[in-house]
């Protein structure tokens, strides 16, 4: 087995070559692999060296550590970048992601993500993509998969809105504005993950994708499949708790805003219904009321090309930062975590049409749109 190093290795992610597979490891364990702006950087470096590179038949991304996959990107940051007022530095760090995420998307052989942990945020960008690629997303007991930027004054952006736009149902509405989390069966269900490897068994597995022989990328993802067949995720996708609480969900929040859901929520009076609702009141309660009311837009709105997606993400990007709640809900929720943002409207029921619709106006005239380039 040859191991070849990219140039592309910084002390936050390793990217090398074994057994004709690139590996991408992301080694920021202390904040859970929250993607930095080099990390970025050196992803994209290594995928786009392996592209063409016929000693390369497929692409494995993975964190050896059991806490998190991806956290997400890197908040804080953000957070202190827009204090200083250096916005550059924002629209470059979201520039690059979304390019990254494109890549992914669009790559054309095999990206296989497994899954460990924490996936949340950006995670989702450096993961979901494979499903695209004739890869797989594979996921563990330990991964906790969510898109929970509505609790911080942002939406689910890197993507994950063609994506949640694609899932059973309105559960991709639900998964947008609540940001709730998912254990293994969950993702499975949704059709957020492909397929389930108990985490015990990963360095095994890792072992086997570095020793066997393969042809062709196919090979890589067989490989894995039928490793997959020895694990079985308990519950079952079928007994969930997503799959559930599909019945209520799909009542509730196939309802074209959030202010009819909240309150179909609240005229919810049958027993364990009634219960679930409360629930869901409650976590809707403290959620950003404008990011919200984008959230379940943008879901909406992700019926087209992912390029087209990603774009209005990096609008989107722009306005919550200057006209919406992400600024107030970082500092509440990460930095004085003092769990108190004062979001722009107090109530869900305050949020106008005109107000949601002002957030996806494009600071920037198509021709001028640093995300331009992109197709598909």
């Amino acid at each position: 087995m040859s191991i070849s190093a990219s140039p592309a290795v910084s002390d936050e992610v390793a990217t090398y070559v074994a057994n004709r597979i690139g590996f991408i490891e992301l080694e920021r364990p202390k904040a859970l692999n929250a993607l930095s702006t080099g990390m970025i950087r050196a992803m994209h470096t290594a995928l786009g060296q392996w592209r063409d590179n016929p000693e390369v038949l497929a692409v494995v991304v993975r964190s050896q550590h059991p806490r998190a996959f991806c956290a997400g990107g890197d908040i804080r940051f953000l957070y202190e970048s827009a204090q200083r007022g250096e916005l550059g530095a924002r629209d470059t760090f979201f520039t690059e992601e979304y390019r990254l995420n494109h890549a992914i998307f669009t790559y054309p052989k095999p990206y296989i993500a497994l899954m460990n942990g924490v996936v949340m945020g950006g995670g989702m960008g450096i993961s979901q993509g494979a499903h695209r690629t004739g890869g797989l997303r594979v996921v563990t007991g330990s991964t906790r998969m969510a898109m929970p930027e509505t609790r911080i004054g942002l939406f689910p952006d890197v993507g994950a809105s063609w994506f949640l736009a694609r899932t059973p149902g309105a559960l991709g509405r639900y998964l947008a504005v609540t940001g709730e989390t998912m254990g293994a069966a969950d993702a499975l269900y949704a059709g957020l993950a492909d397929v389930y490897i108990d985490d015990a068994a990963l360095p095994a597995l890792v072992d086997t994708l570095r020793g066997e022989r393969f042809e062709r990328g196919a090979d890589v993802v067989a490989c894995i499949e039928r490793a997959a067949l020895a694990h079985q995720v308990v519950p079952q996708p079928e007994a969930s708790p997503l799959a559930n609480a599909r019945a209520l969900i799909d009542r509730h929040f196939a309802l074209p805003g959030v202010a009819q859901i909240l309150a179909s929520l609240q005229s919810e009076s049958d027993g364990e219904a009634a219960d679930w609702a409360e629930q869901i009141i409650a976590v809707l309660r403290e959620r950003s009321p404008l990011s919200m009311a984008v959230s379940l837009e943008v879901v909406t709105r992700a019926e087209g090309a992912m390029a087209d997606v990603l774009r209005s993400d990096l609008d989107l990007t722009r306005s919550s930062f200057l006209l919406g709640d992400t600024i107030e809900g970082i500092r509440a929720r990460i930095i004085d975590k003092d769990n108190a943002p004062r979001w722009r409207f107090a109530r869900i029921e305050d949020v106008s049409a005109a107000e949601v619709e002002k957030m996806f106006v494009s600071p920037w005239p198509a021709s001028e749109h640093p995300l331009r380039e992109l197709r598909g």
